[in-house]
């Protein structure tokens, strides 16, 4: 059974709550769940964290034992090379993923440190793209 650990950044706790015309009105634990039932022969983690020093750490964490990682960084993707450099310092294969399509906001947005430690980048598809990520990581070889 594969072990993916998916790990949202920076508000993603106000999922369902915040801007829903942007990032929808469901919660990421009530999506979680839906995740959980789609993918039964998976194991999935989620951890999310409004402090940088936290997901990396969690990425030291489980970054040698998992199988993958999804992560929505938040407003660190465009600002945190600790991140960049967590994700590096991993053997574990990552998903970037991003509810908005960041290359239609603004311009600061359009840069993200991950996307080139990453195996690849979902964006603009809602919380869809997380599905997409888990079944992208579990096909993987």
């Amino acid at each position: 059974m594969k072990r993916i650990l998916i790990l949202n950044g920076p508000n993603l706790n106000l999922l369902g709550k915040r801007e829903p015309s942007v990032y929808g009105s469901q919660s990421f634990e009530d999506y979680f769940q839906t995740l959980q039932s789609t993918f039964p022969s998976a194991e999935l983690h989620y951890y999310q964290s409004n402090h940088e020093g936290a997901l990396i750490d969690k990425i030291h964490e489980l970054g040698f034992t998992f199988d993958g990682l999804v992560i929505n960084a938040g407003g660190l993707t465009h600002t945190s090379v600790a991140l960049a450099d967590a994700l590096s310092a991993v053997p574990m294969p990552a998903v970037e993923v991003h509810i908005s399509n960041i290359h239609a906001r603004e311009a600061f947005r359009h840069h993200s440190f991950l996307t080139s430690r990453c195996r690849g980048m979902i964006c603009g598809l809602g919380l869809r793209g997380y599905e997409l990520a888990v079944k992208y990581l579990l096909e993987a070889a």
